[in-house]
């Protein structure tokens, strides 16, 4: 095993405990950030690509078709394989924490959908179950067993909110342990079923499951009910003939107390546990390497790394499998790091340099990465790039399509969200869209005078007409301020209406009104 720290260049408050990881042909995804993701990351995934020193998370795109993928910290998550075409899979994710601390009940497929030289495409579908449907929770797993050419998905274990009955004032927001149900859930007719099984008596959440063929293997986790981390090796067998599914659990000796580990796989048969908990204050710094062999499990202890002292003081830990044998661990920065919140970070190689080769993971794993829950999220920081140093191979991803910051004037001084003018009313808090092609930024235009200053078009008055015959035409503008340059196209000017004095009404010819007598003698002498 080799231990290499990354120096922690900015932005990593963001990477908090209770992330996870994807790993799609080589390239491994963030998934879980802390707080809503913003603006330059609306899907809230990122490419993590490790190039010429460095860590860059470069924000991933989805179909339009894809449904809205929240940010969640601690779900189940478990990779499903095509069963026409080995090389297609993709990730369930079910449950986890939601910025705003609210429990998701949801389940969904991701997928990649394409790929080219400088980015990738992925989907994500919201799938409805029926039937016994889990609640919401944390800290569990998901897996998928086979078993006479079939695939179930099982779930089990995790924590969940105090029922609303239940509840008080002093600990509304209390958890406790889900039911010790195992949960088999069938995608293809989207129904789940649950099973109460006599050998599991207490919940279990942050525990360890691996999945090969039709059995799965648990290990360790955490139960609130009594605060113990459980000894027990649990082996469930699930069966799925052509009729009901029959599900069995055995309890196996070889077992290992310890919560929020972290299993990754090194070999068709060959698993290394790191990290977790012995209890609330001792952290594991022992590793294990566990043989799967003809339906049988073998425990080792194996040679740990080099622990850092830094690793071997600090109260907690946690971290993520990167797949292919590696792992990402964090430590807390404490007082040490400017930035409030930040985190040191390592990448544990469990594989040694000739073995590091990509390898077709038969076997399902599915982890919890740390039992600290450091409660309500701190207010979300924009970030849209997160950069560390290190020394490794690359992920191959193209450089050109990496969003560096850096390259990008501070949006709070020089950007969109600048004072234009004297008479400037744009504010980040507070804007709304006012032409019709804004979406999430004020519509800009640059003014010609001098060196050049950007405004806001709804400041100088532009009408939507002007403002889309100005960014097609090749012509200067100049703003209000600057407009008795008389170059180029100038901002219109408001018309003053003139008052007008109202038309007179013609005066009508004044006619002489006749008596009766007058009349009456006309009359007479019109017929004499």
């Amino acid at each position: 095993m080799s231990l290499q720290m990354i120096s922690t260049i900015n932005n990593s408050s963001l990477l908090q405990p209770g992330f996870s990881l994807l790993n799609f042909d080589g390239h491994v995804f963030f998934f879980g950030q802390k707080g809503w993701p913003k603006r330059s990351c609306p899907t809230g995934v990122f490419l993590l690509d490790i190039k010429q020193n460095e860590l860059k998370m470069k924000p991933a795109i989805f179909s339009k078709d894809s449904c809205y993928l929240p940010p969640l910290r601690y779900p189940a998550l478990c990779m499903l394989r095509s069963s026409e075409r080995a090389d297609e899979y993709q990730y369930i994710i079910h449950g986890g924490k939601t910025p705003n601390n609210e429990l998701s009940d949801k389940i969904y497929f991701m997928s990649l959908v394409s790929k080219t030289s400088k980015k990738m495409t992925f989907q994500c579908i919201e799938k409805d179950l029926g039937g016994d449907v889990p609640e919401a929770r944390y800290g569990h797993t998901i897996n998928v067993v086979h078993s006479r050419g079939k695939s179930m998905s099982v779930l089990f274990g995790g924590r969940t909110y105090t029922p609303l009955a239940q509840r008080t004032t002093e600990k509304w927001n209390s958890v406790v342990d889900c039911l010790p149900s195992v949960f088999l859930i069938d995608f293809e007719f989207g129904c789940c079923t649950s099973y109460v099984l006599p050998e599991l008596q207490d919940g279990l959440s942050f525990h360890v499951s691996i999945a090969r063929d039709d059995t799965i293997y648990i290990l360790g986790g955490h139960s609130l009910q009594n605060n113990t981390r459980s000894p027990n090796l649990y082996k469930l067998k699930i069966d799925l003939p052509l009729g009901s599914p029959a599900v069995t659990c055995t309890i196996l000796p070889g077992g290992i107390s310890v919560s929020s580990a972290i299993v990754t796989q090194i070999s068709d048969t060959e698993f290394v546990l790191v990290g977790g908990y012995h209890s609330d204050n001792q952290k594991r710094l022992a590793c294990n390497t566990i043989v799967l062999e003809d339906s049988k499990i073998e425990i080792v202890e194996s040679v740990s790394p080099e622990w850092t002292p830094d690793i071997k003081h600090c109260r907690m830990w946690f971290g993520c499998d990167m797949g292919k044998g590696s792992v990402l661990l964090g430590i807390p920065g404490a007082n040490k790091q400017i930035i409030p919140d930040a985190n040191y970070f390592y990448i544990l190689r469990c594989k040694e340099a000739e073995e590091d080769k990509e390898e077709e993971l038969i076997t399902q794993i599915c982890s919890q990465t740390s039992s600290e829950d450091p409660g309500d999220s701190a207010p979300f920081e924009d970030s849209e790039e997160f950069c560390f140093s290190a020394e490794a191979n690359s992920f191959a991803a193209d450089e050109a399509d990496t969003y560096n910051e850096d390259d990008e004037e501070d949006e709070s001084e020089t950007g969109y969200w600048i004072t234009c003018c004297a008479s400037c009313n744009i504010d980040i808090n507070t804007w709304v869209p006012f032409y019709s092609t804004e979406l999430n930024k004020p519509a800009m235009i640059l003014c010609s005078s001098g060196a050049g200053h950007w405004v806001h078009a709804q400041c100088m008055d532009l009408s939507e007409t002007i403002l889309l015959r100005l960014s097609e035409a090749n012509v200067k503008y100049f703003c209000n301020k600057h407009v008795d340059l008389n170059k180029g196209l100038q901002t219109p000017q408001k018309v003053v209406c003139l008052k007008k004095p109202p038309m007179k009404p013609l005066r009508k010819k004044k006619t002489m009104k006749l008596s009766t007598s007058m009349k009456k003698s006309f009359l007479r002498r019109l017929f004499e």
